[in-house]
Formats: structure tokens, C-alpha cells, sequence
């Protein structure tokens, strides 16, 4: 689009060009020599004009020694004995009357084809940026994206570490494939299938996988292209889109970001949207008018299915809803195998080790893992890829880029070395806890000057409050080991507080953790797919009971640090002796921690 706007462009300067060029060389053909009517009188009197032609606004007339030459007199008014005086010195002479219609035509129409020209090339080239190939006429057209399976290239055995949603959706590629095998017993495919999840986990993959496995059209298009400027344009899309799916069934549509469609009626306050109601309802209605026996599925996809339409949602539309959430320790295994087939890896590589260390990453987390890795490993112009590289590319990606040119002094040091070495304490010396991987104090990221990194050695799912308050001491373990040390409080444990204080709230209010308030919860849970704050609706509840809460929640965070601070008072001397040996070497591993590890087991053992 863009080169052929240039191309329009060009043209127009190039007719610009020819058009000037043709009014001076008529302006040349047509040069006279202009002169006062008193000159015009002594010429005529002195006999060397020989022919006069005479109109509304001028006279010219042809010099009889310059054969050719014209001269002309400009008069706003013709004297009326003119004629009398040509007539007397015998001057042929012609009266004309000039037409100025055309003249007139042209001072109207072309500066009104001038201005409509640019507002043409102006408004091609925004419907350009905007997608519409065919500018303002093509507004409504879908610009959905048809994939065949050649183009797809994705199969289920592209797709790693969901396996249940494959399994839900093995149904629509066997029906797609053979109808008739699922119209036997009088079953249907459902008409609607809804991919939710977490950003990141592979819904869009998998939708490309349904098409590559059932070797159907794909048509692909974002919720947020149907939506427009102009009220209408989003429904003339809808339409669009079904009716060039319709002739190529059986096919798959996918929408991807569907909540931006399909957010319910109504969300919007006063006056509402009526150009995204008017979409909706639109969709609604193709939904409803489509037979599923005809081989149309609708895919689509979203990570806010709390916000979508209910009647997006009912029996007949969007019949099923598949999970695909963030992946198992088993899970992730797989997508790092998918993901190492592309990069040359040691022998020594452990797939299932790196698969304990990612807990809470999704498939695209992995996939940048194993990218990062790959660089990392480019960078130092190793031969392959080393374990080392996968745990220096999961620490960038957890805690930062390390900043070695932040240089802290002596007494900060000291401080960061203790409080690392605090947290690292407290989780080998509790029960329950994640085992400690890595301690460092080089400064990564945008704001840590230190980090103590844990490797779960299994998912879990469900937690008591014991394993909670020990998550808590293993939080406040830092702030804890400076009070110990330095009798006071710094500004390295604000973000240790933030989550230990959003731990102990959840106790109270979601887990109802506390005896006094009784089995009730007192907010509601956030969405499980987007972990945002502002997301969660707040209960209403009495004065007296916020302040019960409040109450509860700093008791629990005030035990667990009084717990925390005994311990460490207790291995004063370990504490010392082992933030001198991380504040030398800067980064402990595993080797020496286990060292550590054996430290803090052997008084256990005597007891």
C-alpha cells in the first residue's frame, strides 16, 4: 500500500510538471509587447499599425514594420469614435467578443480537483495504515488472514505440556476430518470452542494445530480488529468474515483476544459503546445462524473470561471451554525437549532438572529460556549450550540483567551480604521450605542489590498455614538477619514486606486462616489468569471487622518475625562467619551451600 501511494504521487507531480511547462510555452506564444493608450494614439496617427482587432477589455493591434509583432492597448473602456479614427488613417479593423466560460469553468473546477486529488491520496493512505486494502470502499471487509495446512505448519506434536487441552480438541479434528463418524448417534461438534489461559501458554498454537491436524482453512483474525471508529464497521466485518468462511467449510475461524470483542453489555457506564454492542450482537447472531453439521468451528481466545458476555458464553455458542494453563514440572519437560530440538545442546544437559528450576513458567517463558540460553552460550563461543547457561539465563530472566558497574561501598556490602544470607539461613533451617540454589550479591535488575534464588523440587498445588508461615519467615529472614547484625532496619526488605504482608492478608481474608473471624471470606478471589491487583473486587464488611482484620494480619506477620529473629540470634556466629565468606567470593553455588546445609543440620542432630 505504501509503494503504491508513492506511485500516485509521482504521477500527480509528473502531470504538475507537464502543465506548468505547457502555460509558459503558451504564455510565450502568445508574448505582446504592452503600452499606454496615449503610444497606441501616436502610432495610429503616425500610420504604422496596420490591423486592429477590438474586444470588451483590449485592443490589439499588428505593427506594420515588425511583420507579427503585436502591440496592445489596454483600455478599460473603447472610446466609442475609434472607429471613426481607424477608418481615417484605413486601419482594418475586426470587433470581437470574447467568451470567459471556459476561463470561468476552470478558476471553479480545478481547485476543486486539486483539493479533491490530495484528499484521495490523504485518505488511501490512511486506510492504508489502517489495513483497508481497498481504502473507504472495503471499510467493512474482514481482514482476516486464511491459513491452509501448508501455511500453518504446526501439528499436536508441536504443541508440549497440554496435554488435556489437546485431548479436548482432538474431538474437533476427528469430527472435521470424518462428520459423518459423530452424526451416527445424532452428536454434533460444538459450534464455539473457548481457549482460556494465562498470556503465554499456547492457545493461539494450539488453534494453528487444530487446522494443521485436520488440514482445513484457517481463518485468523484479533478481537480488537473488529472494532472501529465508525459504528457498524465492526458488525460489516463479522458479516465479512463469515460469509468468505462459509463457502470453504469445513473451516476453522479463530479470534484471537476475544475479550475485546466479546466484553460484556452494558461494562461500559453511561450511554454505553454502541460500536462494540452493535459488533457483539452481530456475533451473537452468526453464531446462532451457522449449522455445525456444515463443518464451521469458531475458536476463540482469551486470558479474561470473568469479563466476558454470559450470552457469548451459553449452550449453542461457545459450548466448551478449554484450559490451557501454565504448564507441570512434566509439562514443562516437554516444551524445553520441543524448544532444544532447535539448539545444540551438551551431553551433559539435564532437561529435567531445568524443568524443577522454572516453576510457574509458561511456554513461552520456556522457549525464551532456552533463546537466552542459546546467546548466552554464542557470546562466550562455547561449541553447544552448557547447564550453566540455562541457570544463568533463568537468573536474568527472574532477577535482571546483572549490573556490575553499580558499585556499592564498603558498609552497603555488608549489609546486602547479611541479608541474603539471612533469607538463606531461615529456608534451610525451617521445614517445608524450597531447597536454596544460589546466593549472591551482585546487583541485578532494576532495583536488587542482592538475591537469594530457590528451586522447588515439586509443583504444588495446596498449602498449609505452617507452609505459609514458613514461606513468610523465609520473606522476612533479610530484615531480620540486619536487626541481628546492625541493631537496625534499612530499606532493602520493602519488597520482602510487600509480599510477606500480601501472604498474611490472604490468610485472613481468602483462606480464612484465623479462628476469631470465623470460615468467611472477605475478598474474592482474583482472576486466575492475570494476577493483577486492580482486578480484585473488595467485599464490603463492617469497620469492626476490618479493623479484626488488620488486627490478624499483623499478629501473624509479628509472630513469624519474632520466630524468624529467635533463630537467627541463635546462629549469630554461622550467620557471621558465612556473610564474610559471600561478601569475598560475591556468588556461593551449590557446593558451598550444601556446606552450609550441614552447618545448621548437625546441632538439629546432637538435639
Amino acid at each position: 500500500m505504501e509503494r503504491r501511494t508513492q506511485f500516485n504521487l509521482a504521477y500527480l507531480l509528473f502531470a504538475f510538471v507537464v502543465i506548468l511547462g505547457l502555460q509558459q510555452w503558451w504564455h510565450q506564444a502568445q508574448t505582446v509587447e504592452v503600452m499606454p493608450y496615449s503610444d497606441f494614439e501616436k502610432l495610429l496617427a503616425e500610420h504604422k499599425i496596420n490591423e486592429v482587432v477590438i474586444s470588451d477589455q483590449r485592443i490589439t493591434g499588428k505593427l506594420a514594420q515588425k511583420e507579427g509583432t503585436k502591440t496592445v492597448a489596454v483600455a478599460n473602456l473603447v472610446p466609442p469614435d475609434l472607429a471613426e479614427r481607424l477608418s481615417r488613417y484605413n486601419v482594418r479593423y475586426t470587433r470581437v467578443y470574447e467568451s470567459t466560460l471556459f476561463r470561468d469553468l476552470l478558476s471553479w473546477i480545478l481547485p476543486a480537483l486539486v483539493f479533491f486529488g490530495v484528499w484521495f491520496l490523504l485518505a488511501r493512505r490512511m486506510a492504508g495504515q489502517q489495513g483497508l486494502g481497498g481504502g473507504f470502499m472495503s471499510i467493512g471487509k474482514s481482514r482476516a488472514k486464511i491459513y491452509v495446512e501448508n501455511k500453518t505448519g504446526v501439528l499436536f506434536r508441536d504443541v508440549a505440556g497440554v496435554d488435556e487441552a489437546k485431548g479436548e480438541l482432538e474431538e474437533v479434528v476427528e469430527f472435521l476430518k470424518n462428520p459423518k463418524k459423530y452424526g451416527r448417534l445424532g452428536a454434533r461438534v460444538p459450534k464455539g470452542v473457548l481457549l482460556v489461559g494465562p498470556p503465554g501458554t499456547g492457545k493461539t498454537m494450539l488453534a494453528r494445530a487444530v487446522a494443521g491436524e485436520a488440514a482445513v482453512p484457517f481463518f485468523s483474525i484479533s478481537g480488537s480488529e473488529f472494532v472501529e471508529m465508525f459504528v457498524g464497521v465492526g458488525a460489516a466485518r463479522v458479516r465479512d468474515l463469515f460469509e468468505q468462511a462459509r463457502p470453504k467449510a469445513p473451516a476453522i475461524i479463530f479470534i484471537d483476544e476475544l475479550d475485546a470483542l466479546g466484553r460484556a453489555r452494558g461494562a461500559y457506564g453511561l450511554g454505553g459503546h454502541d460500536e462494540k454492542e452493535q459488533t457483539l450482537n452481530q456475533l451473537l447472531v452468526e453464531l446462532d445462524g451457522f449449522d455445525a453439521s456444515t463443518g464451521l468451528v469458531l475458536i476463540g481466545a482469551t486470558n479474561r473470561p470473568e469479563i466476558l458476555d454470559p450470552a457469548l458464553l451459553r449452550a449453542g455458542r461457545f459450548d466448551r471451554a478449554v484450559v490451557v494453563d501454565r504448564p507441570d514440572r512434566k509439562g514443562r519437560r516437554q516444551i524445553l525437549a520441543v524448544h532444544a530440538k532447535k539448539v545444540k545442546l551438551e551431553r551433559a544437559v539435564d532437561l529435567e532438572k531445568i524443568a524443577a528450576m522454572t516453576p510457574g513458567f509458561t511456554g513461552a517463558d520456556l522457549a525464551n529460556l532456552v533463546n537466552e540460553a542459546a546467546l548466552l552460550a554464542t557470546r562466550r563461543a562455547a561449541e553447544a549450550v552448557a547447564q550453566d547457561d540455562f541457570s544463568h539465563a533463568i537468573e536474568r530472566m527472574v532477577a535482571g540483567l546483572e549490573k556490575k558497574n553499580r558499585v556499592l561501598n564498603e558498609t552497603e556490602r555488608r549489609v546486602v551480604a547479611h541479608h541474603e544470607m539471612g533469607h538463606a539461613m531461615v529456608a534451610m533451617a525451617l521445614p517445608g521450605t524450597d531447597p536454596v540454589h544460589k546466593i549472591s550479591i551482585i546487583p541485578r535488575g532494576v532495583a536488587a542489590l542482592g538475591y537469594t534464588m530457590q528451586r522447588p523440587t515439586e509443583d504444588r498445588f495446596v498449602m498449609t498455614r505452617e507452609e505459609l508461615e514458613n514461606k513468610m519467615a523465609v520473606l522476612l529472614g533479610g530484615r531480620a538477619a540486619e536487626e541481628v547484625m546492625f541493631n537496625h532496619l534499612s530499606t532493602g526488605a520493602a519488597n520482602d514486606l510487600a509480599k510477606v504482608t500480601e501472604i498474611a492478608r490472604s490468610m485472613v481474608m481468602r483462606y480464612a486462616m484465623v479462628g476469631s473471624l470465623g470460615h468467611v471470606a472477605y475478598e474474592e478471589m482474583p482472576s486466575d489468569f492475570l494476577s493483577n491487583q486492580y482486578l480484585q473486587k473488595q467485599r464490603e464488611f463492617s469497620e469492626e471487622t476490618a479493623r479484626e482484620i488488620d488486627v490478624a494480619v499483623r499478629q501473624i506477620v509479628g509472630t513469624v518475625y519474632e520466630k524468624t529473629r529467635t533463630l537467627l540470634q541463635r546462629e549469630r556466629p554461622l550467620l557471621e562467619r558465612w556473610a564474610q565468606r559471600l561478601l569475598e567470593k560475591e556468588t556461593l553455588g551449590e557446593d558451598e551451600l550444601a556446606e552450609l546445609r550441614a552447618s545448621l543440620e548437625r546441632p538439629r542432630k546432637a538435639a
